[in-house]
Parts: structure tokens; sequence; C-alpha cells
């Protein structure tokens, strides 16, 4: 029998708190990913109404919408995860559609008159980091990371 593993002296207890919950890809389905992640964080600790909640709101939001824009495939949903990692805010949103990938962050946003474009932007402007990854087996991933304050 081994003992008992126990944190070196002085090292913070790791705490890593995950919602995760998949959503039909429908405007009513990214409305409820938005509420419940700000749900979520409230019981976590983050109140409704402070910025960090109105800003996750923002991004819950608008990756959600995305999803169900742009992501969209008959049948299937998207799947919303909010990851808590100490002081940083991951949420994801993944969805099956994984030929028509948004730009990578960084990339020259849309002309000045396209019609759509517009809501990475918003998640570039909020976010801290984000990125869009490769969704195992099948569609993609955009993730955007806000670093919470103390």
């Amino acid at each position: 029998m081994t003992a008992p593993s126990t944190p070196a002296a002085g090292a913070a207890p790791v705490t890593v708190r995950v919602f995760a919950q998949r959503f039909s890809s429908t405007p009513r389905g990214a409305r409820l990913a938005r509420r419940l992640a700000l749900h979520q964080l409230d019981t976590w600790g983050v109140p409704h109404g402070t910025p960090a909640s109105e800003t996750a709101a923002l991004l819950a939001a608008e990756l959600a919408a995305n999803a169900v824009t742009h992501g969209r495939v008959p049948g299937r949903d998207f799947e919303l995860v909010v990851r808590l990692l100490g002081p940083t805010l991951r949420i994801e949103v993944s969805d099956v559609r994984g030929e028509r990938r948004p730009p990578a962050p960084g990339v020259p946003c849309p002309p000045p008159l396209a019609e759509s474009g517009r809501g990475l932007l918003v998640v570039e402007a909020l976010a801290d980091r984000w990125d869009v990854l490769d969704r195992v087996p099948v569609g993609k991933t955009v993730a955007a990371e806000l670093d919470l304050p103390r």
C-alpha cells in the first residue's frame, strides 16, 4: 500500500471545475448555453453582473451563435465546455463542421462591408487568448480564455 500523495509545502491546491453540455444547434440552444454558462459561473463564485460574468456571457453567446450559424449540421448538436482553471476561465464551443473554419487569431478582419465575420472581432477584443482547434474525430472547437481578477 502506498501513502497518499500530499502537495509540496507552499504549493497552492489545484482546483479545476468543468461544466460540459450539448445543445441543439438552434438559436434557442445558443441562448440556453449562454444562460447555463452564467449560472454555472455564479455557482463557482463569479457572480452575475460582475465584469467577469458579463464578459463571459458575451464570449459564450458569440461562440454559441457562431456554432449555430456557421457550424450547424442538421440533427447534430454543438457542445459547450466551461472550465475554471484557477484564475483562468476557458470557454470552448465545438461543432461537427470542420470544413468551415473561422480565421485564426491575428488574421486580418473581414472587409468593412462584409455581411459576416465580425463576431470573432468581439471574441478577439474580449478574450485574453483564443484559438481554433481540431476536434477529434470530426469538427472544430473555438476556445476563448479570460483571465479573472483575483
